[in-house]
């Protein structure tokens, strides 16, 4: 019994030793583990803010970036759209595709080539509908694109006219220019209103959008135009690399001129070779499913030509290649 007992005492005294042992071993090695984490965290993971150029420029229209508010403005602007690079990657995808349809059309109307990126920070080159019924890439509501001569009706709506909509857009931004004498005052009054911007310079006595105190979203509207002319302009420099495969290549089309009515869109897609969704998304103005045109006004409507439906064929020769710091989205 005694013996029993002795080696029942010898077998306990063991099993607390090994367990022991391996207690300290297993947090130890948890504690290496731990440290060995963070020293690699530190080392590896970096944040750098995005750097704010010593001069800026809008429209050839100095911007007063020594002025502590005004650069942090658009440091706040910069490092929005920097960090988020979903939307941001997006973006410069799309700008490929349509700044070559919008630069030609401001250049016609004497607009200088900035205001591109106005339509940019509107819409994000999406056809999206504001909480205010403003709607397509340049964001006009209904009022002011039939000031502009744009057709609004339940089966035209021509906001969603890329070409006729740029068009409008460079009106309304000469109109405003003509009032103040200054595109930066214009591209302002593009999202405030010409009549909410003059009386913002009358009540508080100054001339420079940068001196006036605004609501919210004018008052970042200028910085966010700035952010993006710099990251599309020097993606690189603001940490995007892309190759010319990456970016969202226009795609070819043929326009046919229609000025009788049309009583089946989807029909009218068959017979031409292309799917209603397909005639949808290269003609987004067309708001139902006929085209009544009892006017027997002309409306060009456009139809992809053979080969869109294969991707490859609408890469360059040289789509492999990388980007350098000025992202080519002239064509």
């Amino acid at each position: 019994m005694n013996l029993k007992r002795l080696l029942f005492s010898i077998l306990f005294t063991v099993l607390v030793l090994i367990s022991g042992k391996y207690f300290i071993y297993s947090t130890q090695t948890k504690k290496n583990s731990d440290d060995d984490y963070r020293k690699a965290f530190q080392i590896n993971y970096k944040i750098f803010t995005a750097e704010v150029p010593s001069k800026l420029y809008f429209c050839e229209e100095e911007v007063p970036i020594k002025m502590y508010y005004v650069r942090e403005s658009l440091e706040r602007e910069l490092l929005t759209n920097t960090f988020w690079q979903s939307n941001t990657m997006l973006m410069l995808k799309r700008a490929y595709r349509w700044f070559p349809v919008i630069e030609p059309i401001l250049k016609k109307n004497g607009l200088p080539d900035d205001f591109k990126y106005l339509a940019l920070i509107e819409s994000g080159f999406l056809n999206v509908v504001s909480p205010a019924n403003a709607a397509g890439f340049w964001q006009f509501i209904k009022p002011t694109g039939q000031r502009y001569e744009l057709e609004i009706t339940e089966e035209v709506d021509e906001r969603y006219h890329l070409e006729k909509a740029t068009d409008a857009a460079c009106k309304f931004i000469n109109t405003t220019y003509g009032m103040f004498n200054n595109w930066t005052l214009a591209a302002a009054a593009y999202n405030m209103g010409e009549g909410g911007v003059k009386r913002s310079l009358e009540t508080q006595k100054v001339n420079s959008y940068y001196d006036l105190y605004l609501n919210d979203e004018t008052s970042r509207y200028i910085y966010r135009i700035l952010a993006l002319k710099l990251i599309y302009s020097q993606p690189v420099k603001y940490g995007y690399y892309l190759r010319l495969k990456d970016l969202y290549p226009p795609i070819p089309f043929k326009t046919l001129n229609v000025d009788t009515s049309i009583t089946n869109l989807v029909n009218f897609a068959k017979t031409n070779g292309i799917t209603y969704k397909v005639l949808k998304d290269f003609n987004p103005w067309l708001r139902n499913k006929q085209l009544t045109n009892k006017s027997r006004k002309s409306y060009q409507i456009k139809i992809p030509l053979s080969g869109y439906d294969n991707y490859d064929n609408l890469m360059q020769p040289d789509s492999y290649r990388l980007l350098n710091d000025t992202l080519e989205l002239n064509r």
